[in-house]
């Protein structure tokens, strides 16, 4: 498989990832004790601190992607580990 193939698994898996990280650790501004800004929905995170999502979301993709390579090198789970789902029906009657 080519590298860029690989990089663009990596990126599917990273924003797969951002969506999981991204409610772990948010605090709402009532959860957090501070004021809310005129016109804030009462589910907006108190603070938003980016650097700390990227770098989350980038050791959860790394983890996932370790997974996907592994597999893909070892060919632990395949097509073939799921021909039992599409067994065809027995037509001969």
């Amino acid at each position: 498989m080519r590298f860029t193939s690989f990089l663009a698994i990596y990126f599917l898996f990273w924003f797969l990832s951002l969506f999981l990280v991204l409610p772990f650790s948010a605090r709402t501004s009532e959860e957090a004790g501070v004021e809310k800004v005129p016109g804030q929905a009462d589910s907006a995170p108190a603070e938003f601190k980016p650097l700390r999502i990227i770098t989350r979301t980038s050791l959860v993709a790394a983890a996932f992607f370790a997974m996907f390579y592994l597999n893909y090198v070892n060919g632990w789970v395949t097509a073939e580990t799921f021909d039992f789902l599409f067994d065809p029906p027995d037509l001969k009657n």
